[in-house]
């Protein structure tokens, strides 16, 4: 997914991306000002501890009155009790905000991201999207809250001591401001650099997730091939790509920290030398000295600390570019501003008008060129062809999965482009040929095929795909929990749930792709049975291979190179000797005159 979004020289020339979190941060005013108020409290508490400290030195031990210094540590004590209480709001105003903040991050990226298009996940990575929501948010989350409250509270106080350190003792004061380009004009150098190196290790560490989820997923597969000592190698390898790019970015990170602390504390030390020359020569006193000491301290201080901080920041802003990637997205499919309605009654009518389209990652390659064909409301019309022919695609189509590049396919009389592709998938309900099962109960996954079915609406569905039979034999019935992409289930156990989910949505147009693949010879009988019942009344479009699934169709069209080559019945067609006659005789030993005689 390293082509999501601009080229690297186009990120680094981009706004500063932590600016993008402004929006979400405004959405929670009182819980960044209570934040900005509890610092600046913090900040002037601290700052006036060394004019606390210079009164001390110069006049409460000159008095020798014990009653003055006990009266100044105990307003120690209160400036105390307030900078605890201001530190201690801080953190929970600033931690909150951010906890807040990275919750609607991640709920607006998953959002986004499914609104996206199919065209975008055929070039990014699940695991990688998901390396975003997780490890990116987490790092945008310690920005919000902790390294940006660090940040601010050391930008005040700095800020703060340099005005102080000005009030206090110009001359010593223009000796610090004049280090201070020399320190701060390599800092952001420096900075800039641990932010790609940073970017660089966050996407090697995404890389790794991907390849991790991917096989994770696939263990079965993995282990029946005796592929684990291969894929340990390469995740290793790829762990260790990521561990040499998070290093050179912690390397760059601590040279910059070993600049910043050695310059500054190198500059206080001088400034200091010249200011006890001042004490000597009684043009200053000690408790000014003293006072200007602390502020110097203080300033050092939070300028190291900021050092520190703007790395973390740097970090988090490679993270916050790549989570603002996502959000940059926009659909291929779009819903038109003013999309045209669907007939209020669905008839089920489809048309393709000389559709030519190739998919994004194939843009040389046509997958279905000059395809025109009609289904009549109520019509069952199978399509055959061997593979790469352009069945699916015709499916994606249909479900403006993608738009033809030339020609128009229509529902109903209104063309695709111009409708809401939401209203338009409301009205189909289809069954793959490669069921997608969730980690959920049995219950849940049946009830995926529309929101809001009740129990006794599920259970009707299931019955009518004859999926209730093995429901029954299960440990908790319909609540029962299948596992993640339904491991516990056999492939006819699966194929039946999504069955029973095409039934439960109800829907005037019904794609079935391959449909029946994945069951014994008994359970598809059963299930060709369900399917007729289902079918009855509904357009209804079938993919096969099997060409035993299709001899009930009313008409059958075979496609080869993305075009219908044939149009006709089951027996037309293998009279006719074409490509159909031979994908038949190829599927049954005995030729086409046995697969004549199974279809009567």
């Amino acid at each position: 997914m390293a082509d999501i979004g601009a080229s690297g020289d186009q990120r680094r020339r981009s706004v500063r991306p932590l600016r993008n979190l402004f929006p979400y941060i405004t959405r929670y005013r009182k819980l960044a000002v209570g934040a900005i108020i509890s610092l600046i409290v913090a900040a002037v508490t601290t700052l006036a501890l060394p004019m606390a400290v210079r009164r001390m030195i110069d006049h409460g031990f000159e008095a020798a009155s014990s009653t003055f210094i006990a009266e100044y540590f105990a307003a120690l004590v209160v400036m105390a009790a307030l900078l605890a209480a201001a530190s201690a709001s801080r953190y929970y105003f600033v931690i909150t905000l951010g906890e807040r903040v990275v919750a609607d991050i991640r709920r607006d990226v998953f959002s986004h991201v499914t609104t996206l298009s199919p065209a975008f996940f055929d070039r990014a990575h699940s695991g990688e999207i998901v390396s975003r929501l997780a490890a990116d948010t987490t790092q945008v989350k310690s920005a919000v809250g902790a390294t940006a409250s660090v940040a601010l509270r050391n930008l005040i106080l700095g800020l703060g001591a340099v005005a102080m350190m000005v009030f206090t003792s110009p001359k010593l004061s223009g000796l610090v401001l004049v280090a201070i380009p020399v320190i701060v004009l390599p800092l952001v150098a420096f900075g800039r650099s641990v932010r790609r190196k940073s970017r660089m290790a966050q996407d090697t560490l995404a890389e790794a997730t991907a390849y991790a989820s991917e096989q994770i997923g696939a263990v079965r597969t993995l282990q029946a091939f005796t592929n684990e000592t291969l894929v340990t190698s390469r995740f290793a390898s790829a762990v260790d790509a990521a561990f040499e790019a998070a290093r050179a970015s912690i390397l760059a990170r601590s040279f910059l920290t070993f600049f910043a602390i050695f310059m500054i504390f190198s500059s206080v030390v001088a400034v200091l030398w010249f200011g006890s020359r001042d004490v000597l020569a009684g043009t200053l006193s000690p408790g000014t000295l003293g006072q200007f000491l602390l502020y110097s301290v203080f300033a050092a201080g939070a300028l190291g600390a900021l050092s520190e901080v703007w790395s973390e920041l740097s970090q988090a802003a490679g993270a916050a570019e790549r989570l603002t990637e996502i959000l940059a997205e926009t659909p291929a499919i779009q819903r038109p501003v003013d999309p045209l309605p669907l007939p209020a009654t669905a008839k089920g009518a489809i048309s393709f008008d000389d559709v030519s389209f190739s998919y994004p990652a194939r843009p040389d390659r046509a997958a279905v060129h000059g395809l025109s064909f009609q289904v009549k409301p109520g019509e069952t019309v199978a399509i055959v062809g061997p593979s790469g022919a352009g069945k699916s695609t015709v499916f994606s189509l249909i479900l403006r999965f993608y738009d033809p590049e030339t020609g128009r396919v229509v529902i109903d009389g209104v063309d695709l482009r111009e409708a809401d592709p939401a209203a338009i998938r409301q009205r189909i309900a289809i069954v793959p040929q490669d069921v997608t099962i969730f980690a959920a109960s049995v219950r849940d996954n049946i009830g995926f095929g529309r929101q809001g079915a009740g129990d006794a609406e599920i259970e009707a569905a299931a019955k009518a795909a004859l999926a209730d039979e093995f429901i029954a034999r299960l440990d908790k019935g319909y609540d029962s929990q299948v596992g993640e992409r339904g491991v516990t289930l056999s492939g006819g156990q699966r194929q039946r749930i999504a069955i029973a989910r095409a039934i439960l949505r109800d829907a005037p147009i019904l794609l079935l792709d391959e449909a029946t693949s994945a069951l014994d010879a008994e359970s598809e009988t059963l299930v060709q049975k369900a399917l007729e019942r289902l079918m009855r009344g509904r357009t209804t479009i079938v993919i096969a291979h099997r060409l035993a699934t299709v001899l009930k169709a009313d008409r059958i069209l075979v496609m080869e190179g993305g075009r219908i080559v044939e149009e006709g019945t089951h027996q037309s067609l293998v009279a006719k000797g074409g490509t159909y006659a031979r994908l038949a005789k190829l599927q049954f030993e005995t030729g086409a005159d046995a697969f004549k005689g199974a279809a009567e």
